[in-house]
């Protein structure tokens, strides 16, 4: 019998956790970790769902001088190049998985199609949105929170480099609360950066739940599946 306290998850990984110590690109052996992490819930009948950033390539924000837009889109293209890492790695694990992309790459991968997206997710293949949301001005994050929404999934998990929500930057202040449960409300009243506003408004108002844990340690992933008290839970 499975392990698992959630059917169906969304799994939000940063450019810069597929990246390892070297802080850019792609690391294979911190992939593969990560991977055999994903393969570990697969098998506990566990339906995923990746959004994955670019940020061990290129961040909008890094083009200060060029049109926003022309940024962002290139920050779309990082991440179609991070969802070919891991569905490369997936494959080569055995797990079958489906890359779908907001902005039309054909001969790469599939355009996103939630019906599509449905049916492999029933079928237990991985499915991975790359590409944001499509347009400019939107963060991975906020695809996040719409991809979950879109796919019905039961949570978000938030794999980031701190290991919780913290009252403040735990690097700077060695005060810092750190929380174990959090509205989405308190987040957005105390601009805690657990995401933008934007993504952290689209969680509360779509009641979607978000486990926010540190991906340093990949066996999180298994843990939060399995509900472990392990890093924030806002709702």
């Amino acid at each position: 019998m499975s392990e698992a306290k959630y059917k169906r998850v969304l799994l939000k990984l940063s450019g810069e956790a597929l990246a390892g110590e070297s802080k850019t690109g792609v690391n294979a052996e911190t992939v593969g970790k990560i991977c055999d992490k994903i393969k570990e819930i697969i098998e506990m009948g566990v339906e995923v769902g990746i959004v994955v950033g670019g940020g061990n390539f290129w961040r909008g924000r890094n083009g200060h001088q060029m049109e926003r837009t022309t940024a962002d889109y290139m920050g779309m293209l990082a991440t179609a190049m991070n969802g070919l890492a891991l569905q490369d790695a997936l494959e080569a694990r055995g797990v079958y998985s489906r890359l779908q992309t907001a902005i039309e790459i054909k001969e790469i991968a599939e355009p996103f199609i939630i019906r599509k997206a449905e049916k492999h997710l029933q079928k237990g293949r991985v499915v991975i949105f790359a590409c944001g949301t499509g347009h400019p001005y939107f963060t991975t994050d906020t695809a996040a929170v719409l991809r979950a929404t879109e796919i019905d999934a039961d949570i978000i998990l938030l794999g980031k480099a701190i290991d919780a929500v913290y009252s403040a930057d735990p690097k700077i202040d060695e005060n810092a609360k750190k929380y174990d449960e959090i509205s989405y409300l308190e987040v957005l009243e105390k601009d805690l950066k657990v995401m933008d506003s934007t993504a952290t408004a689209l969680c509360r108002d779509n009641k979607m739940p978000l486990l926010v844990f540190g991906i340093a340690d990949p066996e999180n992933i298994v843990r939060a599946v399995k509900g472990e008290k392990i890093g924030t839970l806002v709702k």
